[in-house]
């Protein structure tokens, strides 16, 4: 009911905005000289990209692609669009595609910004993991030398007001949900598992999201508190079905999305040539107990420390989760291994308690604590020409690993060429044991921006 409410009031205030707007365009056409404030911009890029080497692909991703980006702004009118055109090969599939990155209008001024269409909108002040940012979904298997490639937009209205220049309150609304992307099909999860189609939510003003952040920017340390309400764009699965025609089990999952409702907040603190940051969130689910794709309610945290030693910026993280009304999971006994009922009854059990457990891992919930620890290091040598990056990700619970370093060679200020790759490991039957063989592997880029 709250949801539907704040949507319907923004509905409100963009019809207002809109007919204000229409003012604004129509005093434009009486007075062209006015152009001062007016400007135009474009800009974009050209690359190929290729990324393979792993276990399963000796091609996970080769693409050529085309990205124009459009900027206009009149009075205060003002317009974004980035339109990428992209072909070649994902995971041995040919293809093109177009797609609307971001393309939204709206009204800007000094107080008052309200802009509608596909956006991209990331909150929080960590590196890399924003337990406050439920709002943007993400291409996990969109594979570039740029993990900021991965972002996707959502269509929402978005508004922001301005008390002062160090205070501001922003307001969003999603109609529609948008899911991250998560290729299990890809993943070798055993014979006879399978994923089918998604179950998404109806389009229905029910099914919207609401996201708001009051954020204070002043000089010796910025903050912000937050509220989130709405289906998450990271996802679990259902056991959609089980047959046991052949003798051996054949099962079905389904991708179903989950509500909640998140309180946020997060900080900047300088100090003298340190930065702290840190950021945290409460994450209130419902039906959990008799729902294996939503996950308990848990807070999720972000610790960091920032600093330049020898002219290499260094980025420690630590990254926890405590998971609410936690429980661990039982085992299934067999109870009769003669009996073919309870063989049967035994085999639907596993298959519960195995798919609960992987949903668990996926959420960092199949221990109570989870804890993690992310270091970022980046140099630039040879008057900047050169940079170097690398980062590493240790989860200290479950004994996963990540390590991604990259080399970028800026040829000239158009042209810039990068080299790395991505290395995934962790214990049998871990979420990196399945997706390694996958998302491990080698890139190159070529990039010529305009």
């Amino acid at each position: 009911m709250i949801k539907r409410c704040l949507l319907l009031i923004m509905l409100c205030l963009l019809a207002a905005a809109a007919s204000r707007a229409q003012g604004l365009f129509e005093s434009a056409q009486e007075e062209p000289d006015k152009s001062t404030n007016r400007g135009i911009e474009f800009n974009g890029f050209a690359r190929g990209s290729a990324f393979g080497g792993s276990e399963s692909y000796d091609y996970s991703s080769v693409f050529g692609e085309f990205c124009l980006q459009g900027k206009f702004s009149h009075a205060n009118a003002y317009l974004y669009s980035d339109l990428r055109f992209r072909g070649g090969i994902n995971f041995d599939e040919e293809y093109v595609e177009f797609q609307l990155r971001e393309v939204y209008a709206g009204y800007n001024s000094d107080k008052f910004d309200l802009f509608l269409g596909n956006q991209i909108i990331t909150w929080g002040r960590a590196d890399g993991f924003n337990p406050t940012n439920n709002i943007t979904p993400n291409d996990y298997f969109f594979l570039t030398s740029d993990m900021d490639d991965q972002k996707l937009s959502n269509f929402m209205l978005r508004m922001k007001y301005r008390f002062s220049s160090v205070i501001d309150i922003e307001l969003i609304g999603i109609p529609v949900y948008s899911s991250s992307v998560y290729r299990f099909d890809l993943f070798d999860l055993g014979e006879g598992v399978s994923f089918g189609e998604a179950v998404l939510p109806e389009k229905s003003f029910g099914n919207g999201s609401v996201a708001t952040r009051l954020n204070f920017e002043f000089s010796k340390i910025g903050f912000s508190v937050s509220w989130f309400s709405g289906y998450d764009p990271f996802y679990g699965f259902n056991v959609d079905s089980v047959d046991f025609a052949t003798g051996e089990p054949v099962i079905t999952n389904t991708a179903t999305p989950y509500q909640k409702n998140t309180i946020g907040a997060d900080f900047t603190l300088p100090v003298n040539s340190w930065i702290l940051r840190g950021e945290a969130a409460y994450n209130i689910t419902t039906g959990y107990e008799q729902n294996m794709h939503v996950p308990n309610p848990d807070i999720a945290y972000v610790f960091g420390l920032e600093h330049d030693f020898w002219g290499v910026t260094t980025i420690l993280q630590y990254v926890g989760k405590y998971t609410l009304d936690f429980t661990k999971l039982q085992m299934p006994v067999l109870s009769d291994s003669f009996d073919p009922l309870a063989q049967m009854q035994y085999a639907v059990e596993m298959i519960k308690y195995e798919s609960t457990l992987f949903n668990r891992k996926m959420f960092y919930q199949q221990e109570e604590t989870n804890h993690a620890i992310v270091l970022l290091l980046s140099k630039a040598i040879a008057y900047d020409t050169w940079n170097i990056e690398l980062g590493g990700y240790y989860n200290i619970t479950s004994e996963e690993l990540m390590i991604r370093p990259k080399l970028t060679w800026r040829i000239s200020d158009a042209i810039a060429a990068s080299i790395g790759g991505s290395y995934m490991s962790g214990p049998d039957k871990s979420i990196f044991d399945y997706s390694a063989p996958v998302l491990s592997g080698t890139f190159i880029e070529l990039k010529a921006s305009f």
